[in-house]
């Protein structure tokens, strides 16, 4: 029987990646090893925003049974260019939380960016699904909603996110009690090993130019300000349940080692892979099993020396806030995250500089008193607040916090 998977954000980065691998994965024979006949894998629900034309040619190739759109406009344009078939035409919100928890699907890729990810792969939790989770904000705005959920329903989260995806790699068969710290690895993003770079001058082309991997604007700037492992921080302590003082970064800027386990004994687990983000895509997709992979490996003799080093927290004080904000707890990483998106969005448009980013968030920070233990209700308020806090100044000014 096929493997049934919906795909949240299916126009994006990780959607357009992850149907590009089923493809190939489908086309290599179904007897990958001796006695074992490999099912192939069944796309059953797609869902995306505003990219209309991609979407379309998606509904084409995979005929699903159903697929959600950002509007009722952006559907009745759909419906009229697929014209009858198989496929329901949903739209706007419900429309993914539609997709997010149909019956029919074994397994739920969640690759919707930010915040708005949060509600679609909740309710596929909530429906008791396995998630193969590449929305790390999800974990960062509702952890312990997340994980309280999964228990009740039953429901497996799947990190895909290289770093998180590295660990689930490593632990397997490791005890909890054994460990005695995880290890994210950092590239550093297109300005660590440019320490005399004036940051405040950078441009979003210099910021979105990333020396390793191919991934969406926003991912690409949180890379370039560590922002990004500022929430995988948050998201490693939901997924393995360590606390903070035993989760750690390091700059690795080859990208071959996605992460590492140090055990009590002194031991080290590490994963290397390509940089290529259908590597662990693959990975969650085929879960508990390990398929052959049609894509590139990775050539050790080729690779020469591979560095580690400590990440600056005065030139990047992004990544200090993802460990203040875990401390602080309750509603505080849902501020850290909103505040960010917003400061993201301002510097892609040209309406602040990129040395702004950590000062806007910064600010939102300190003005926030976080709320415990909160309901769906209490994030999404939270979220709320810390977005119309940190509202991007009118184009050619500097930050509400640079003013200060």
């Amino acid at each position: 029987m096929p493997k049934r998977i919906a795909i949240l954000g299916s126009t994006g980065s990780i959607g357009t990646s992850a149907l590009d691998l089923i493809e190939r994965l489908n086309a290599m024979p179904q007897v990958d090893r001796p006695g074992r006949v490999r099912e192939p894998l069944e796309v059953v629900g797609l869902a995306a925003n505003r990219s209309i034309e991609v979407l379309i040619d998606q509904v084409r190739r995979f005929r699903p049974l159903i697929a959600s759109v950002g509007t009722e406009a952006l559907a009745r344009e759909l419906r009229e260019e697929i014209g009858s078939g198989p496929t329901r035409v949903v739209s706007g919100e419900e429309g993914a939380r539609q997709v997010a928890a149909m019956p029919q699907a074994d397994l739920v890729l969640a690759g919707i960016v930010g915040a708005a990810g949060l509600g679609p792969t909740y309710a596929a939790v909530e429906s008791g699904k396995t998630v193969a989770l590449a929305n790390k904000e999800a974990l960062v705005m509702a952890g312990d909603l997340m994980l309280s959920a999964a228990r009740r329903t039953g429901a497996r989260l799947l990190p895909v996110d290289s770093e998180h995806n590295a660990l689930h790699q490593c632990l397997r068969g490791e005890r909890v009690e054994e460990v005695r710290r995880l290890v994210l690895t950092a590239s550093g993003g297109p300005f660590f090993s440019k320490p005399d770079l004036d940051l405040s001058r950078v441009s979003p082309e210099e910021a979105l130019a990333h020396p390793t991997w191919i991934m969406g604007r926003k991912i690409s700037i949180d890379s370039a300000t560590l922002m990004n492992k500022a929430l995988e921080v948050i998201e490693a302590h939901w997924l393995y349940g360590l606390p903070a003082e035993k989760i750690s970064v390091v700059v690795h800027p080859q990208s071959i080692v996605h992460s590492l386990v140090e055990l009590v004994d002194g031991s080290f687990i590490c994963q290397l892979g390509a940089t290529d983000m259908r590597h662990p895509i693959q990975y969650a997709l085929t879960y508990p099993e390990r398929w052959e992979t049609p894509l590139e490996r990775l050539d050790l003799p080729s690779l020469g020396n591979l560095r580690f080093l400590e990440p600056d927290l005065e030139r990047f004080p992004c990544l200090g806030l993802g460990w203040r904000a875990l401390a602080a707890g309750g509603t505080m990483p849902v501020v850290l995250n909103a505040a960010n998106e917003v400061a993201v969005e301002a510097f892609l448009q040209r309406r602040i500089r990129f040395s702004d980013i950590p000062q806007v968030v910064t600010s939102v920070m300190e003005a926030h008193r976080p709320e415990q233990a909160p309901s769906l209700d209490g994030i999404l308020q939270a979220d709320a607040w810390a977005r119309e806090r940190a509202g991007a100044p009118s184009p050619g000014a500097v930050s509400t916090a640079q003013k200060s």
